[in-house]
């Protein structure tokens, strides 16, 4: 086995990587709070390795599957708010945990949810494109959303959160397309760009685990303490993700591997992302960012049951050509 596929492997093992990272953390935690100033470089990192990935082709792509990526995009940002929101009230969330939560429940898809997508036997080239289209539409919907559905917690800065989204998504995102772009002009580009699809990947799979497990480290006394509710709450929002983007798909009369796309993509959140923000701009509400760490561990086990749960089902449409293309 190469190297490549030595990387390939140890990327679609994350969810183990970030089980056993926060066990790490729970009981080692001085070997992990180190990395809490670099929480928010690690996020652009994670967002420059996933524009490493793409082309200004690929968001040509989103013009010819425009309904399913439609579908998809709003299944993201609708769903998983509203979810959040009632959550939030109906279990009478302290302040930074329903602050936290409301900020996992607004982040776009995280990329892990390519690598469950490919387990199940769902549409990864579509994933891929839900994917790059949340984070960019997060940009202005996470400020947004954040500021109108956590406002009755507390008055939330959207113009700051705009801010730290243009500095930790969207340049990050533009620096690594246009690397991958320049990219296309040297000698052998394919083989350069198999290395960065196999180790851009797992670099950010590692800085993840790095700031979960910073997170958890950090926080370890306010997780016990608020334990029931925060595992309850945080459960309940990835889990009704994941049932209710299926049936939204269902209801929207998708077929299977499309109905299990949008369930994985709007189940899975970038909890990085989610944490970043709150250790930034919530530092006075201590359990703010911990939803956040728990988000990334929840969805990780769920989406990997429900991969290894639809391995072994039958997926009667395969791909054609795109990712809107069914036989």
């Amino acid at each position: 086995m190469n190297l490549l596929n030595l990387a390939n492997l140890a990327t679609r093992l994350f969810p183990l990587w970030i089980v056993l990272g926060c066990i790490s953390a729970w009981y080692q935690p001085m070997a992990w709070t180190w990395f809490r100033p670099y929480i928010e470089v690690g996020l652009g990192v994670i967002m420059l390795g996933m524009g490493l990935t793409l082309r200004m082709v690929d968001f040509a792509a989103v013009a010819k599957d425009p309904k399913n990526v439609a579908l998809g995009v709003a299944a993201q940002f609708i769903i998983m708010p509203a979810t959040g929101w009632l959550i939030a009230r109906l279990f009478q969330l302290e302040t930074g945990l329903a602050i936290g939560l409301i900020l996992v429940a607004c982040s776009p898809g995280g990329t892990a949810s390519n690598v469950i997508c490919y387990l199940a036997k769902a549409n990864v080239p579509l994933s891929v494109l839900l994917t790059m289209c949340s984070t960019v539409i997060a940009i202005f919907a996470t400020p947004l959303l954040t500021h109108w559905l956590a406002g009755a917690w507390i008055s939330v800065d959207s113009t700051a959160l705009f801010k730290s989204m243009l500095i930790v998504v969207l340049l990050p995102l533009i620096c690594g397309i246009a690397v991958n772009s320049l990219l296309g002009k040297m000698r052998n580009p394919e083989r350069l760009r198999g290395v960065i699809h196999s180790f851009g990947p797992l670099l950010s799979a590692w800085v993840i685990v790095m700031i979960v497990g910073c997170i958890v480290a950090s926080k370890k006394s306010e997780i016990s303490q608020a334990a029931l509710p925060l595992f309850l709450s945080v459960f309940l929002l990835h889990a009704f993700g994941f049932l209710l983007g299926y049936f939204f798909a269902w209801g929207a009369g998708c077929p299977e591997a499309l109905r299990r796309t949008i369930s994985i993509e709007v189940g899975m959140q970038n909890s990085g992302l989610g944490a970043a923000l709150a250790t930034r701009h919530f530092p006075h509400l201590p359990l703010a960012p911990v939803p956040a760490a728990i988000s990334a561990v929840y969805h990780c086990l769920i989406g990997s049951l429900l991969a290894a749960w639809w391995r072994n089902r039958p997926c009667p449409l395969k791909f054609k050509d795109g990712p809107g293309d069914y036989a």
